[in-house]
């Protein structure tokens, strides 16, 4: 295992975070095999990252005892290649729990998701994620969604806060992103502070993102094609508009079309593409449901034509 800080590896990120789903056994329990055998194939792929339990690794559904498993076996089976990162969420209390049961299974880190169900203002989500930054000596991601949406203030305060090191957004709003960045920039100079886009399809946003400095973006298409995944992600850090632009114009923008045809598509679509590539890590639990037949399809299709793509241009670089 590296000592390393998780701020200075993911600085150093070389490839796409990777966001595996949690498998579920044909009875309904976590299927460890088979998450650890969809990790492995993850990282061998070149995944910089694992972020383990989640919104795309179904946090929310996870007991703490099958939070902890599914942590843990993400830790041993990446054996310090790439950091690990696991979520923790709801009520400060709880929050708290989920941040030590990560410790405890050995993660580099946390994703600090929303609190759960409240709108609270400014002060009180700063009091949140200053404990739950206190509660482990895991280096911590706080993620910016939902009911959980930051003034550039109030990132200055949590980017002074020992322990954390980040901002994932996933709220998409770039106006109030930019003013994030240049309020920490001049009222912390000299911080290393770290940004994420983290909408649910990041690479259609990622060059506007890269636009305002964050080139840091969790792939939810690494689950499933990080074949596809690497291309893009090569394509925007080589330059190579015209593949970066091909891959957004016939594979990025149909995906999200398609997931915007149901609800929960950010996680059981995922899901349906891991299962289309082989690997049966079984549905979504609920209150998500999956997608119909006619939606899986078309998601084959569209994988099919990303890979073509990828064909069409490796056949131009070969000439």
């Amino acid at each position: 295992m590296t000592s390393a800080p998780l701020a200075a590896r993911l600085t150093d990120a070389a490839g796409p975070l990777f966001f595996p789903v949690t498998a579920y056994a044909p009875d309904g329990s976590v299927d460890l095999d088979v998450f650890r055998a969809h990790v492995r194939k993850g990282v061998d792929a070149g995944a910089a990252a694992v972020f383990a339990c989640c919104g795309t690794g179904e946090f929310h559904a996870l007991d703490p005892e099958e939070f902890r498993l599914v942590v843990a076996a993400a830790v041993e089976e990446t054996a310090g290649r790439v950091p690990v990162v696991a979520g923790a969420g709801y009520g400060t209390a709880l929050a708290a729990r989920y941040a030590r049961l990560a410790e405890e299974a050995g993660a580099d880190g946390l994703l600090a998701m929303p609190p759960y169900l409240v709108v609270a203002g400014q002060e009180g989500l700063l009091a949140h994620y200053t404990a739950l930054a206190a509660a482990t000596s895991l280096e911590t991601i706080v993620y910016q969604r939902d009911n959980a949406v930051f003034t550039p203030e109030t990132v200055v305060a949590l980017a002074a806060t020992p322990g954390i090191i980040g901002l994932k957004d996933g709220y998409g709003d770039l106006d109030l992103m930019q003013r994030i960045v240049s309020a920490v920039r001049t009222g912390l100079p000299g911080e290393d502070f770290l940004y994420f886009n983290g909408l649910p399809t990041a690479e259609l946003t990622g060059p506007a993102y890269r636009g305002i400095g964050v080139t840091l973006y969790s792939s939810a298409v690494f689950a499933f094609a990080p074949d596809i995944a690497l291309a893009f992600y090569r394509a925007l850090e080589s330059g190579d508009d015209d593949l970066a632009g091909a891959l957004l114009d016939h594979f990025y923008r149909p995906l999200v079309e398609l997931r915007g045809k149901g609800h929960g598509y950010a996680v059981s679509l995922v899901k349906a593409g891991v299962r289309l590539e082989g690997l049966d890590v079984g549905p979504v639990r609920t209150p998500l449901t999956e997608p119909p037949a006619a939606h899986v399809e078309e998601l084959g299709v569209i994988i099919a034509n990303g890979r073509a793509l990828l064909e069409k241009y490796s056949a131009r670089e070969a000439r």
